[in-house]
C-alpha cells in the first residue's frame, strides 16, 4: 500500500512545485504525484534534462550522463514518455544571452535533474543564473533524482560530498528547509544503510529524511509530504526519529 503523508509545513520553499527522488520516477505513486504536480500527462509536456551534476561525481561518466539523457537511465526520468524532451548543459549557460537560455526554460513544463555530486550542480546552477530564475516559475516542475533533489536542500554533509567548489561553500541552495539521504539501502551502497542515515541525520541540523529508491519528497502549495512504495524515515533537527514507513507519526 503506497504510503503518502504529510510531514510538516515549509515556509521556505520557492513557488517551483518540486518532486524530490532518490530514484527517479520508480513506481506508479510516484508517477502519479508527477502528474498531480504537472497538471497532464507527461506526454503532453515538455521536459528539460539537466545532467551537469554527473560531471562532479568521480564515479559518474560521459556514458552514464548519456544514458540519463537518452533514457537509458536505471532512474525513469527522460523516458516516461514526454512530448519534447531536450537538454540543458547548466556549464554552457554562462556563455549565452541570458534571454536566449531562459526562453527555454520558460517554454518547458518540468526540469529532469541528474544526480552525481550536489555541490557541483549547486555551483553551476549559481554561476549560470538557474538558481536565480526557479523562484519565477510556478508554473514549473523540478523533478530531481538523488543529487538532483539534494541540491535544493540546505546542506548535504560530508558523505555526500565529492567536489569542492571553488569559493569554499559547502552549502546547497536552501530552496527547502530539510536534508535528503538518498539511495536507503540500496545494494552495493554499503555506507547508505539506515544506521548511517541514523549518524548523518544527527549531525546534519535540520529535519531531514532517509529515502530508498521507492520514495520521493513533494513540495508545493499544499506543503511537504512523503509519496513512497518502499521505506522511507523522517529526522527531527537533532536526529531524533519523528516517522516513516515503519515507525510511530510525529506530533500534529
Amino acid at each position: 500500500m503506497p504510503l503518502l503523508w504529510r510531514f510538516h509545513d515549509d515556509e521556505t520553499a520557492g513557488p517551483m512545485k518540486l518532486l524530490l527522488t532518490s530514484g527517479g520516477v520508480s513506481n506508479p505513486s510516484i508517477r502519479a504525484e508527477l502528474v498531480a504536480l504537472l497538471g497532464r500527462p507527461p506526454d503532453l509536456c515538455t521536459a528539460l534534462v539537466i545532467p551537469t551534476a554527473e560531471y562532479g561525481h568521480p564515479a559518474c561518466t560521459p556514458y552514464s550522463a548519456w544514458r540519463f539523457v537518452s533514457g537509458d537511465s536505471p532512474a525513469p526520468m527522460a523516458d516516461l514518455g514526454w512530448a519534447r524532451v531536450g537538454l540543458l548543459e547548466l556549464t554552457a549557460l554562462p556563455s549565452l544571452e541570458p534571454q536566449r537560455w531562459q526562453a527555454w526554460v520558460r517554454e518547458a513544463d518540468v526540469l529532469l535533474v541528474d544526480g552525481g555530486d550536489a555541490l557541483f550542480l549547486a555551483h553551476w546552477m549559481r554561476a549560470s543564473g538557474l538558481a536565480d530564475l526557479i523562484d519565477d516559475l510556478p508554473d514549473h516542475v523540478w523533478v530531481g533524482v538523488s543529487a538532483g533533489s539534494m541540491v535544493m536542500t540546505p546542506r548535504v554533509g560530508p558523505e555526500f560530498t565529492q567536489w569542492q567548489p571553488p569559493e569554499g561553500a559547502a552549502e546547497t541552495l536552501g530552496a527547502v528547509d530539510f536534508a535528503i539521504f538518498p539511495h536507503l539501502d540500496y545494494p552495493g551502497f554499503d555506507e547508505n544503510t539506515l544506521p548511517d542515515a541514523r549518524h548523518w541525520a544527527a549531525r546534519i541540523g535540520v529535519p531531514s529524511y532517509a529515502l530508498d529508491d521507492q520514495s520521493a519528497v513533494v513540495v508545493d502549495a499544499a506543503g511537504v509530504r512523503v509519496v513512497s512504495e518502499g521505506q522511507w524515515h523522517a529526522f527531527a533537527a537533532d536526529g531524533a526519529a519523528v516517522g516513516g514507513s515503519a515507525g510511530d507519526r510525529p506530533p500534529r
